[in-house]
């Protein structure tokens, strides 16, 4: 479901992820969706082949995500992406944001959100998933899969992105 140019439908970009398994789902899910993903630095696991073999992660030489040692080189690689920041609790809701191709879907790591630094001055790009009273947050990987899911619907239902006919 990539672009006909084979470029990213979106950009996931995961701030300091500290779990392997939820970056995994991740990256399963992005392969899927024809996203990239972006990890930035430090990271909570190992990335080396024998990791990544260990873990049974046969698709990830075909996910080929970016690995950024800190989120001043993410943003230098990418100074005009249009980026939106996917904050629990904050922000309107992300299914009325308007998410268009080549998006860059922002997520903190799983034991906070993120930090000051990434979203000061930015409430009009902040995004959240609705929640039930008294409820915390999703799991990082279903949020990615939720920001990803309603970012695929919007680009269907815009015309920008047409389906493959099924047998």
């Amino acid at each position: 479901m990539c672009e006909p140019s084979g470029a990213p439908l979106f950009h996931v970009v995961l701030h300091e992820p500290r779990i392997p398994n939820n970056t995994g789902n991740i990256g399963r899910t992005c392969l899927a969706m024809g996203a990239a993903l972006h990890l930035i630095e430090p990271l909570g696991f190992d990335l080396d082949e024998k990791a990544v073999r260990r873990a049974g992660l046969d698709y990830w030489p075909r996910l080929n995500p970016s690995v950024h040692p800190d989120w001043d080189a993410y943003e230098k690689l990418f100074p005009d992406a249009n980026r939106w920041y996917f904050e629990p609790r904050i922000g309107r809701p992300h299914f009325d944001t308007p998410l268009r191709t080549g998006d860059h879907l922002v997520f903190g790591k799983e034991t906070r959100s993120l930090p000051d630094s990434i979203v000061d001055g930015q409430a009009h790009r902040l995004v959240s998933i609705p929640l039930r009273d008294g409820e915390r947050s999703l799991n990082l990987a279903n949020a990615v899969c939720v920001g990803l899911a309603e970012g695929t619907r919007q680009l269907i239902e815009s015309g920008d992105l047409v389906l493959p006919a099924t047998p």
